[in-house]
């Protein structure tokens, strides 16, 4: 059974990650048939860093990225607080509507947003009223169940009178909340807000709905680059934002890690306590 367990595993990884092996050995080849690796060069990401084009769109995805992660990551933990807060039928109950964006077609969320951006656009009287804020408010919404459900398993782990214990202590309620509650739970607000980051840097469909033509976002653009063959350049820049979505995936579970050994070995000290 262990033997079966292990052959699964590792299709499921391979089929997981060869594309992206085979992406990033096509960005280093001279030909342009990823089929047919005729030698090695770095010509590829040459022209890539010389593009006028694409580096502006790449610039605008990841500016849309850290403004809508950031903008998510403080109201999500807001909202996490609220919830936790809540009795137990009506934390249930707010908890399935957070659920549902992420069960939700992104093509639904896409044409629901861009049909409420153009009723408030014909209300307020505005022309085009597709654009950056319109990409970035629907960047944030999707966001938000992300950093929802990062942030409330750390509230669950903390202890509820630690807040009181410092209020007692002569702190405010803000000041009980930046030097008790928030150091506690910054694993999962730093984990929601990473992957707020690498949800909205290569959202595709969403974005296609709510984009207006004064801001264009990178996938929005490579959508267009699909009609045709595909410039050697192109691997070079996908190979380029798997890293850096790579990069924040390792660097989330490391920090879940330190955290889970953290709370093992407050566990041990309490036990032992006891």
């Amino acid at each position: 059974m262990k033997k079966t367990s292990s052959v699964f595993t590792v299709v499921i990884f391979a089929f997981l990650y060869v594309p992206m092996i085979v992406l990033a050995v096509a960005s280093f080849n001279t030909g342009t048939d990823i089929s047919v690796f005729k030698s090695f060069t770095l010509n590829n990401y040459r022209e890539l860093l010389r593009d006028n084009v694409l580096l502006p769109l790449l610039l605008n995805s990841v500016i849309v990225a850290v403004i809508s992660s950031l903008f998510a990551t403080v109201l999500g933990t807001a909202a996490a607080l609220g919830i936790h807060s809540m009795g137990g039928r009506m934390r249930r109950m707010t908890m399935a509507l957070t659920n549902i964006p992420l069960t939700n077609p992104e093509i639904v969320t896409g044409i629901s947003l861009a049909l409420v951006f153009v009723f408030v656009g014909q209300v307020m009287k505005i022309k085009s009223v597709m654009g950056f804020v319109t990409l970035l408010i629907a960047h944030i919404t999707f966001n938000l169940p992300y950093v929802i459900l990062s942030v409330l398993p750390k509230l669950r782990q903390m202890d509820d009178h630690l807040s009181e214990a410092a209020m007692d202590l002569g702190c405010t309620p803000s000041q009980a909340f930046f030097k008790v509650v928030l150091p506690e739970i910054m694993p999962g607000v730093i984990s929601g807000a990473l992957m707020a980051f690498t949800m909205s840097l290569d959202d595709f469909v969403i974005s296609y709905f709510v984009y207006g033509p004064g801001f264009v976002t990178l996938p929005v653009e490579i959508y267009n680059y699909t009609k045709k063959p595909l410039q050697p350049k192109i691997y070079a820049l996908f190979t380029f934002m798997f890293i850096i979505i790579l990069l924040a995936m390792i660097i989330m579970n490391i920090l879940q890690a330190r955290d889970s050994r953290r709370g093992s070995r407050s566990l041990r000290r309490r036990s032992t306590n006891a």
